[in-house]
């Protein structure tokens, strides 16, 4: 793996996330400009999450015909275009559709990227890859809170991101070739789309990225309210407990990136599980609100590395030859579950309280540990990949970057 190929991954991340962080903070401004209600936000939502898992699942598919290359750099164009139109936008009804295509290419972005790391990187690099999406996540809100405090319009924030997006874009188009295809392990061949859905670990694999994000994302969304009106807490102190749970989940990648491969990277992903439940535990015991926010911490901590190192050990579960198609599903299904599954605890948390969100952070944390056992079970037994999760031997050159061996 080139350094180039492996620096330019990893601003994919990066400018996969921007977009998450920039709606937050632009929202206000775009209602007020647009001249509809608050709540019209979930227009946007909505076809953003439905672009986004149609092009996960087509990803897996659509890699075995155009290549990776092609893939990322069609996908960042549209994300790019998609960008463009939102500053541009006249009104809201302009702005549904360009969701709906930033949608598209942030799904295929994601799958297309992940299956490539999974084939190519090794467990260090997975993490960081990871941890470079929440770094993105966290750049969005501080370009659009730049721009609005200089005064300009907030259709600068989002046309400075399009421009990004253009530029590696552009890097995708003459480094297409370079990013060729991960070799089949010997007496693996290409299988036909309907073969992958047949395999039931693939849809338990599902099934746990979704309940993974569920409970990654309930635990961000839900935390402030559990502490302020469920432990007492003062809306400073919980906004900074909240932020300290992202900060713990992005260090924890770059953490245990490091140290992934030489524990190994079946071990990790059982110790963080156990991590995140115990983590949950603290959270669920009646207490005060420094116990509520290290469970929180833990939880943070523990769950950073679960969502790359499953991705990275996918072809270990499902064969190398359904990988790519496996992993797009991964995604969609991530998607999904962390959309309903956070809004249904929040229905959870209205009808019987909001210390409840303890115990189902718990039940869900408990539930992932079973369908990584599972998965386990039902993974066959004749692999080629070695434990560590690498379809390809990754050795590291002297400044640091991944390289083929």
């Amino acid at each position: 793996m080139r350094t180039s190929l492996l620096v330019l991954a990893y601003f994919a991340f990066i400018s996969l996330g921007l977009p998450d962080g920039l709606l937050g903070v632009g929202w206000p401004f775009m209602a007020g400009t647009f001249h509809v209600s608050t709540e019209s936000v979930g227009y946007l939502l909505v076809a953003a999450t439905t672009g986004y898992l149609t092009s996960s699942v087509a990803a897996g598919f659509l890699l075995a015909r155009v290549g990776v290359g092609w893939l990322l750099a069609a996908s960042t164009a549209a994300t790019s275009l998609a960008l463009a139109g939102y500053s541009l936008a006249p009104g809201l009804w302009f702005v549904v559709p360009c969701a709906l295509l930033g949608g598209f290419g942030g799904g295929a972005i994601d799958a297309g990227l992940n299956a490539y790391a999974a084939a190519n990187f090794n467990a260090r690099h997975m993490n960081w890859l990871h941890a470079c999406f929440g770094l993105g996540v966290a750049i969005g809100p501080l370009i659009m809170t730049s721009v609005i405090s200089a005064g300009s319009p907030w259709r600068l924030g989002y046309a400075a991101v399009a421009a990004a997006q253009l530029a590696l874009s552009l890097s995708f188009v003459t480094k297409a070739r370079s990013w060729g295809r991960a070799p089949a392990p010997v007496h693996e061949t290409p299988q036909r789309g309907r073969d992958t859905l047949k395999l039931p670990v693939v849809w338990v694999q599902v099934v746990a990225f979704g309940v993974y994000v569920a409970v990654e994302a309930g635990a961000g969304l839900w935390a402030f309210l559990l502490l302020t009106d469920g432990r007492g807490v003062s809306d400073a102190v919980a906004g900074v407990c909240v932020s300290g749970y992202w900060a713990m989940l992005f260090l924890g990648r770059v953490v245990q990136g490091a140290v992934a491969d030489r524990i190994g990277v079946h071990r990790v992903i059982t110790g963080c599980m156990i991590g995140m439940a115990a983590g949950a535990f603290l959270v669920a015991l009646p207490g005060p609100g420094w116990l509520a926010a290290t469970g929180l911490g833990l939880i943070g901590f523990a769950a950073a590395p679960v969502f790359p190192l499953l991705t990275l050990t996918t072809a270990d579960r499902v064969g190398a030859a359904h990988a790519d198609r496996a992993i797009g599903l991964q995604i969609a299904g991530a998607g999904l579950g962390g959309a309903l599954v956070p809004t249904a605890i929040g229905v959870l948390l209205t009808r019987a309280g909001v210390n409840i969100l303890g115990s189902t952070l718990l039940a869900l944390a408990l539930l992932l540990l079973v369908l990584y056992w599972v998965s386990q079970r039902l993974a066959p037994h004749d692999q080629m990949r070695p434990a560590s999760g690498q379809a390809v031997p990754v050795a590291e050159t002297p400044d640091g970057a991944g390289s083929t061996a």
